[in-house]
């Protein structure tokens, strides 16, 4: 019995598309660059042929005789952090919409890994890179940006081929502690972030400017060291907890830290909120399914990834962004009550 002949399953070539559509392949290659100046019959020829034998064109390539990569580098700080997980989302649903490809890498809240992010993004040719919340000073990024379109959320700055993207983490500490402050809490502890972080920097601020707005004393003892994790978390419960100082209510700077505080309370018999208040910072999407359900700052970072990749494609297109966050908001839910007098 005659067997049928074998499937031809290889991928067609730019060279196969240039014979059936009877032009030469630099022909084909420019109408694919968009740069070729054919008639209107050879460039219906070419795209009939792309269509039949299915020509999947090598973005590589073309970006290359544009002089372009189509591809933009992120640095975020932890890749598996759920709240930086949220702002990747926005910016690859963003880029998808323009054509162009994330390059994702992790910082690890170190200013030498995000130096060398920042390398390896460079080796790598990319359009342009968006740092989301970094840790390295801002004269760096200023200098970043003379050699490539450059977008840096959660800073202010202003440069040539730069564009800043700043959430007031400030205020949103501060709007934080004023909440926990007209419920009537009084000793109110701070779960901080690495303390070379300029959010958490900025945070510890907000805190802090709120309590002496209300001229209560601010007690060092209870702000305990976090570092934006829940396991660090649940430690600065314990390091509060070892002060001997009482506090009716925690800011802790983010809401990983919160859900880490959360659990340590537990341990400890104590109830949240008819022992002990806790807002956290962030409003991850995860924050309205705890038990009780987490009383936070909305930051929007999935918002602010989609501007971030709106500004670093205008920056790189040659238009002038105007992107900005969204301001912050307190989001009130059960873990936050009234303390009993």
């Amino acid at each position: 019995m005659k067997s049928d002949p074998p499937i031809d399953t290889s991928p067609a070539t730019l060279e196969m598309v240039a014979r059936e559509a009877g032009v030469s392949p630099s022909t084909v290659s420019r109408i694919l660059n968009g740069t070729a100046k054919v008639s209107e019959e050879k460039s219906q020829a070419v795209q009939k042929a792309i269509a039949k034998l299915n020509f999947i064109p090598n973005p590589i390539a073309q970006g290359l005789a544009r002089g372009k990569s189509q591809t933009i580098g992120v640095i975020t700080q932890a890749i598996d952090s759920p709240f930086f997980a949220e702002g990747l989302r926005g910016i690859e649903d963003r880029l998808e919409v323009v054509g162009y490809t994330p390059l994702f890498i992790s910082g690890h809240f170190r200013q030498n890994d995000e130096r060398a992010c920042f390398k390896q993004l460079l080796a790598r040719r990319v359009d342009g890179i968006i740092v989301l919340h970094g840790c390295l000073p801002n004269a760096f990024f200023v200098a970043q940006a003379k050699r490539l379109p450059l977008v840096v959320t959660g800073r202010t700055l202003a440069a040539k081929s730069l564009h800043s993207i700043h959430f007031d983490n400030f205020e949103g500490a501060r709007l934080a502690t004023r909440h926990l402050l007209e419920l009537g809490h009084e000793h109110i502890a701070c779960i901080t972030g690495p303390s070379d972080h300029p959010n958490a920097v900025d945070r510890l601020r907000g805190y802090r400017s709120a309590l002496t707005e209300a001229g209560i004393a601010i007690h060092p003892e209870l702000t305990a060291q976090g570092d934006f994790h829940e396991a660090q978390g649940g430690i600065a419960v314990q390091q509060l907890m070892a002060s001997r100082i009482p506090f009716t209510a925690i800011l802790a700077c983010n809401d990983q830290s919160a859900y880490g505080a959360a659990l340590q309370l537990y341990r400890k018999g104590l109830r949240i909120p008819d022992d002990i208040s806790l807002v956290g910072f962030d409003d991850l999407q995860t924050s309205g399914f705890t038990i009780p359900p987490l009383t936070t700052v909305r930051i929007g970072i999935y918002e602010i990834g989609k501007v971030a990749a709106m500004a670093i494609v205008d920056l790189i297109e040659g238009r002038i962004p105007h992107q900005t966050a969204p301001a912050p908001e307190l989001i009130v839910r059960e873990s936050t009550k009234r303390i009993r007098q």
